[in-house]
C-alpha cells in the first residue's frame, strides 16, 4: 500500500533519479555554454559544474542508501539534504525579495570590480554601453562599444551626435530582475523537493523491511 516500505523506497528512488537528471543538465549546460563562448568566465562555469557534481553525488548517495536500506547512509543523506534545503530556500527567498534598488546597487558593485573582458562581454551580449548615462558622454567608451564590440545600435540621434545606446545599468537591471524572479521560483520549487526528500528518507529509515530477518530489529 502507499506509505509502506516499498512505496517509500520507490518514491525516494524516483526523487533521486530526478536529482540525478538535474545534475546532468547543470553539468552539460555549463560545459556547453563555456565551450560555445556563451560564458567567458571560468569561475561562473566552474561554479555551475561544481553545483551539478555536488547534486550528482548526493543523488548517488540517496540511490545507494534507498536500494540497500542502509541506516547510516540514509542518516547522512537526509542531514546533507536538509542543509542543502536551508541554503537553497534562503537564497530563493532572497532572490524573490530583492528590490530594484538593491539589484542595481549589487550590479554596480559587481560591474566596478569585474575584469574588462567580463564587462566587454556584457556590452556585446546585452547591446549596451558603459554603466550609466555619464559613461555615454565619454567618447572613448562610446567608440569602444560601437567600433570594437559593435554592441550599440549605429543610429545617430537628431539632437546629439551620440549613438542611441542604453547604459548597461538600465538593460542589466531589467534582465537580472526577470532572471531573479525565475531563479527564485525554480529554487523555491526544488527546495520543496529537497524537503520532500528529507521527509521520505526519515520515514524510509524508520520503516522495517518486510523481507528482512525480523530478529535484526530486536
Amino acid at each position: 500500500m502507499c506509505g509502506g516500505f516499498n512505496c517509500s523506497k520507490n518514491a525516494l528512488t524516483a526523487l533521486n533519479i530526478l536529482f540525478l537528471l538535474v545534475s546532468f543538465v547543470l553539468i552539460g549546460t555549463a560545459s556547453y555554454a563555456k565551450a560555445a563562448g556563451y560564458i567567458y568566465s571560468f569561475e561562473i562555469a566552474g561554479g555551475i559544474i561544481a553545483c551539478g557534481l555536488f547534486l550528482f553525488f548526493i543523488s548517488i548517495l540517496g540511490l545507494i542508501a534507498s536500494s540497500k536500506h542502509h541506516q547510516v547512509l540514509l542518516f547522512f543523506y537526509f542531514v546533507v539534504l536538509f542543509l542543502l534545503f536551508l541554503i537553497q530556500f534562503s537564497v530563493s527567498i532572497a532572490c524573490l525579495a530583492l528590490s530594484k534598488s538593491d539589484e542595481k546597487a549589487l550590479l554596480q558593485g559587481a560591474w566596478n570590480i569585474s575584469k574588462p573582458e567580463v564587462t566587454d562581454t556584457a556590452e556585446t551580449l546585452f547591446h549596451c554601453c558603459g554603466w550609466n548615462e555619464t559613461d555615454l558622454m565619454n567618447d572613448d567608451i562610446t567608440n569602444h562599444c560601437e567600433n570594437e564590440l559593435k554592441a550599440c545600435v549605429k543610429e545617430v540621434s537628431k539632437d546629439s551626435d551620440l549613438p542611441k545606446c542604453q547604459p548597461c545599468s538600465v538593460v542589466l537591471t531589467e534582465r537580472v530582475s526577470t532572471l531573479l524572479v525565475a531563479t527564485g521560483g525554480i529554487g523555491f520549487f526544488f527546495s520543496l523537493m529537497e524537503l520532500m526528500g528529507v521527509y521520505l528518507a526519515v520515514r524510509f529509515r524508520n520503516q522495517k523491511d518486510p523481507k528482512a530477518n525480523p530478529s535484526q530489529f530486536l
